[in-house]
């Protein structure tokens, strides 16, 4: 058996009839990279070494590096080599960035799975939110909560100084997983929702004050009114969306 058949046995079984030996040879690399224990930055054989590595063809190994590579699993540095990638949930974040632009016009069902899936992250962090904040002062949150209210007086949005907040919030957590999803999933909102055409929430201001509220109930330990803080931060554009759908 060759060591391509060795490493891709390893993977989830697809009929024969549709899988390219490029989808092999990928499943072959990535299944080195793992018993290899290799980490981001490191660095992959060269391309000839691979191909004797895992028994695959230069054409196979060549395209399914450029493939690997669009998913952000390695990473080629012309005249350094090809190194493990960042690993990053980027790509997942431009497909459903993009799922969502293209139902656009039709509904509004997308964006409204985007917004739940952030109140999800919101609240299944309160507890390790609220244990990391407890008695602790947090002078840049607290500018940044004050600066959405200053805008939402005005009647301005906060778009900046709301993701900004919330990645803030993570920081203490020291999960880069969360971080990246919810930044991800920040970018798909702000993407999809100017095409839609939808209402300034007249809400703003309640908008702002959850912030403000999320921030003082984690300080105090109180994860029940760090819960109901979220709860209220999304309720107005629940309300919108939900508005749309039932149209």
């Amino acid at each position: 058996m060759s060591r391509l058949a060795t490493l891709t046995q390893q993977q989830p079984a697809t009929p024969s009839n549709q899988r390219s030996r490029c989808d092999e040879t990928m499943d072959a690399i990535r299944s080195f990279i793992l018993q290899e224990h290799l980490q981001p930055g490191d660095v992959l054989p060269t391309e000839t070494m691979l191909c004797e590595k895992i028994g695959a063809s230069r054409s196979s190994v060549r395209e399914a590096i450029r493939k690997l590579e669009a998913l952000n699993i390695v990473k080629v540095e012309h005249g350094k080599g090809t190194f493990v990638g960042s690993l990053s949930l980027d790509p997942m974040m431009e497909t459903l960035t993009f799922r969502s632009l293209v139902s656009v016009g039709k509904n509004f069902s997308d964006l409204n799975d985007v917004v739940q899936m952030r109140r999800f992250l919101d609240m299944g962090c309160a507890d390790e939110v609220v244990a990391s904040l407890k008695g602790t002062e947090q002078p840049e949150l607290e500018k940044l909560a004050r600066e959405m209210s200053r805008m939402a007086a005005q009647g301005e949005t906060f778009l900046a100084q709301d993701i900004e907040f919330h990645m803030g919030v993570l920081d203490a957590l020291d999960n880069s997983i969360a971080k990246q999803l919810v930044r991800g999933l920040w970018v798909v909102h702000m993407a999809v929702l100017p095409q839609l055409g939808l209402p300034v929430s007249q809400e703003l201001d309640k908008t702002a004050d959850a912030h403000i509220r999320m921030l003082h109930t984690a300080i105090a330990g109180d994860v029940e009114g760090y819960r109901q803080a979220v709860i209220d931060h999304y309720e107005p554009i629940e309300s919108i969306l939900k508005s749309e759908l039932q149209k």
